[in-house]
């Protein structure tokens, strides 16, 4: 018998959470998170993190894993959610992967890192170069061209260039041999679920949930993640609701301002979140969230 993976995402704010908690109860399932900042120990309230009452209601995998500063990319997800949903399996309970972060969502459907591993010492001598030295070399390597590189990302350029010194290869011969590969979770029977609400809606979700952030004690937290590094780690300092309070804590945002920049910001990743599920991820359902119910939610 096929083995099978259910997925339940949707943009920030949509109502992923409650009805995950009331799927995994009604079937007696474990939950997977698929969020880049559930990760973290201490993003909490920022994160819009399942509290610890929901977490007791329905075990849970992939969340306060990692410390601040530890780093934490697709590649390292995959291997502990292969792990969790291996682990949930040989149980015999159902998995529920739930969240919105596309590219790690995107692991479960086709493959999203290659194998090539970079030195420490190409890393940082690729590293200290500008875009246009980083381009001009990239160049070099690649006669034949670059493809559909964005030339004008230096973090793009940066990758592509650590990835073509560290194998000896173009990116070109690396495309397809990433092309060939099989997706991490091969063999499994993957069934997606898209929530789904007016735009007039969800803005106001975004608007309360910004106001219990900040009730609960937001500003607070992050003063706090400030002291255990949050600022060595530039993707978890740049998470919408963070970077705003660190704005005005440095006197750059005015603080009457805080709460209407951070749902301003939530509504901009909304719009790019529903964009990328349109057109990342597989053909897929789209119920609903007002009226879902999970009974037949898949």
């Amino acid at each position: 018998m096929q083995r099978t993976i259910h997925v339940l995402t949707g943009c920030t704010a949509v109502g992923k959470t409650e009805l995950a908690l009331r799927w995994a109860e009604a079937h007696g399932a474990e939950i997977v998170s698929c969020d880049a900042l559930l990760f973290y120990r201490g993003m909490d309230l920022g994160t819009a993190k399942p509290t610890k009452a929901e977490l007791a209601r329905v075990p849970h995998h992939l969340i306060d894993v990692c410390d601040l500063r530890e780093p934490m990319d697709v590649a390292r997800y995959v291997i502990r959610a292969q792990a969790a949903v291996a682990d949930i399996a040989a149980r015999g309970r159902p998995v529920l992967v739930t969240g919105g972060s596309g590219f790690y969502l995107k692991a479960f459907f086709a493959p999203v890192a290659d194998d090539v591993a970079v030195p420490a010492a190409v890393r940082a001598r690729v590293r200290a170069l500008d875009l246009a030295t980083a381009l001009a070399e990239l160049r070099t390597l690649n006669p034949g061209g670059l493809g559909a590189l964005d030339t004008a990302n230096p973090r793009r350029v940066t990758r592509a260039l650590e990835r073509c010194l560290a194998s000896g290869r173009t990116l070109a011969d690396l495309a397809a041999e990433f092309a060939r590969q099989p997706p991490p979770f091969a063999g499994w029977e993957v069934k997606l679920v898209q929530l789904d609400r007016p735009p007039a809606e969800l803005a106001q979700r975004i608007e309360q949930r910004v106001a219990a952030m900040l009730a609960a004690g937001l500003v607070d937290e992050l003063r706090g993640l400030l002291t255990q590094g949050l600022k060595d780690n530039p993707s978890a300092a740049q998470a919408i609701g963070y970077r705003e309070v660190i704005a005005m804590l440095e006197g750059r945002l005015p603080a009457a301002r805080l709460a209407a920049e951070i749902a301003q910001n939530t509504r901009a990743l909304v719009k790019k979140q529903r964009t990328w599920f349109r057109t990342q991820l597989p053909a897929h359902r789209v119920v609903p969230a007002a009226n879902a119910d999970p009974a037949t939610l898949f």
